[in-house]
């Protein structure tokens, strides 16, 4: 009961914390551990025991450096860690995710009436027990002082310990390679600090200047407007077009002229497969993305979102779910039919003959399903209203997800029927997701996974078009699409000639 006192030394103090860390925040990781290991034979439990003792070890190694350079930043940084820390962990024991730095890049640029989503009374008493309760006792806590040849004997006896167990592990390093994004993504705190640090780094490099892609010209006179919608959280295993067993296509079933095409994402989340859909290639620059390419050589671009994650778009009619609400009635305008207000009259108004229009939705991004469709559209019953997926049932939770591809079949058929009015306007309507979603699968829910460890219902997407005349081509039997086909296709139906255009990534004839 000692170290329980409102005055404690810096050594057991640190122990006691980093004791605390490991008991509260890394049952994920041991466990992921446990399941990835022979347990049973000598050499897995030595990796389990050697990094309980490398983990207590090190951050009890690292509190103890910040808090004797500064006992207030030491302190402060300290409850920040823990209450952070119960956030994480909520969300990975809640929707099994791994904070990476594509997570990262997700939780900083959620807004706020996304992220609001995600409260629920459990999140609170994770924050309440393993963050607020242990912050009070750091912040209490008066800290003595430790001597400088002390402090020196155990930080450089630490080091060498580290060293030795970790050589000692050497047969071992293969393994803790080859799951080193799942071990950094759960290890508490240094998941969130050193992608945090890695995001602004890549950031502020992708940034720096955007690459502009060659002069294009466009062709010919004819008027031509492609309707490209960004689908959000849709995968194609639920749409009755790629031979699900329940209906969720009605009404594109029924359409002529529409297509569908096997297709995969280049990510699992947002930022990525919208920026994967709008460049020319796969790369990890910063290459002028499709909308800023088309107004910079004379088209007109339209953007319209319910959304976020988009690279920078440099166009004159960019316009928020904020801007569109203005002129916008009816209940459809809670919901992303909001995108289609005034759309026609918009398109038709244009003073340039080649129109590309993007809708990005939001229609199937979790965890509340259930409110991302006006309630006629609740076709399959009954469905999970929480926002802890694991309580619901496995059916719940896929008849909430398979509304919203209800709902996503009505938005699509209502583009198409709009464009038809446009008589003068060859038209097109590409729809492609930026990612898929798991239901529940393996025990994952949602998104976000790194790619090579996503199940596929994370990345097989779907890619639907549909066209005013015949001009599709004939892919061939069995070819999967990239999200990188959307660039090419829209240059060849708008028109536009390009340097970087190709062929072999192109959709219509």
């Amino acid at each position: 009961m000692r170290l329980l006192k409102s005055d404690s030394k810096l050594i057991p103090f640190v122990i006691l914390i980093s004791a605390l860390n490991l008991v509260f925040f890394h049952f994920p990781f041991f466990r992921f551990v446990y399941n990835n290991v022979d347990h049973k034979s000598l050499n897995g439990i030595n990796i389990l025991i050697s990094l309980v003792i490398l983990m207590l070890v090190a951050n009890a190694f690292f509190f103890l450096l910040i808090c004797y350079l500064s006992r207030y930043v030491g302190k402060f940084l300290l409850v920040v860690f823990f209450i952070v820390n119960a956030v994480a962990v909520y969300f990975i024991n809640t929707y099994n995710v791994i904070i990476d730095e594509s997570m990262v890049g997700n939780v900083l640029n959620t807004k706020y009436s996304e992220a609001s989503g995600f409260f629920s009374f459990k999140l609170l008493l994770y924050i309440i027990l393993f963050g607020l309760i242990p912050a009070i006792y750091i912040v209490r806590v008066k800290l003595s002082t430790v001597p400088v040849k002390r402090f020196l004997l155990i930080v450089s006896g630490s080091l060498v310990f580290m060293i030795i167990v970790a050589f000692a592990n050497a047969p071992n390093w293969l393994w803790i390679d080859k799951n080193s994004k799942v071990l950094g993504g759960l290890a508490m705190p240094w998941s969130y600090t050193v992608n945090l640090s890695l995001f602004y780094v890549h950031k502020q490099q992708e940034n720096e200047k955007e690459i502009l892609l060659p002069n294009a010209s466009i062709t010919d006179s004819a008027k031509a407007v492609v309707v490209l919608v960004i689908g959000e959280s849709a995968r194609s295993e639920n749409f009755s077009l790629y031979g699900y067993s329940k209906n969720t296509n009605p009404l594109l079933s029924k359409m002529p002229g529409v297509a569908h095409f096997n297709a995969t994402s280049c990510a699992t989340y947002t930022t990525a497969g919208v920026k994967c859909i709008l460049e020319h290639e796969n790369t990890g620059e910063l290459y002028e993305i499709l909308p800023n390419y088309l107004y910079r050589n004379g088209a007109e671009v339209i953007w319209r979102s319910t959304n976020w994650g988009e690279p920078p778009v440099h166009i004159k009619n960019y316009m928020s779910k904020e801007v569109l609400m203005k002129n916008c009635q009816g209940e459809g305008c809670n919901f992303d039919e909001l995108l289609l207000s005034h759309l026609n009259e918009q398109i038709a108004a244009s003073t340039s003959n080649k129109v590309l229009v993007v809708l990005h939705t939001s229609t199937s991004h979790g965890p509340e399903y259930s409110k991302k469709y006006p309630t006629q559209f609740e076709i399959f019953k009954p469905v999970c209203n929480s926002v802890e997926l694991a309580k619901c049932s496995q059916t719940e939770l896929v008849n909430a997800y398979d509304n919203t591809i209800g709902y996503t079949d009505y938005l699509l058929a209502k583009v198409i029927e709009d464009l038809k009015q446009l008589k003068a306007y060859k038209s097109s309507m590409i729809f492609v997701s930026d990612h898929g979603e798991s239901l529940g699968e393996k025990n994952l829910y949602m998104h976000g996974l790194p790619l090579s460890l996503a199940p596929k219902e994370q990345y097989d997407i779907p890619f639907i078009v549909w066209t005013s005349d015949s001009s599709l081509k004939q892919l061939q039997p069995g070819i999967t699409l990239s999200q990188n086909y959307v660039f090419h296709s829209v240059l060849h139906f708008l028109g536009v000639q390009s340097p970087v255009y190709n062929e072999q990534l192109n959709i219509f004839r």
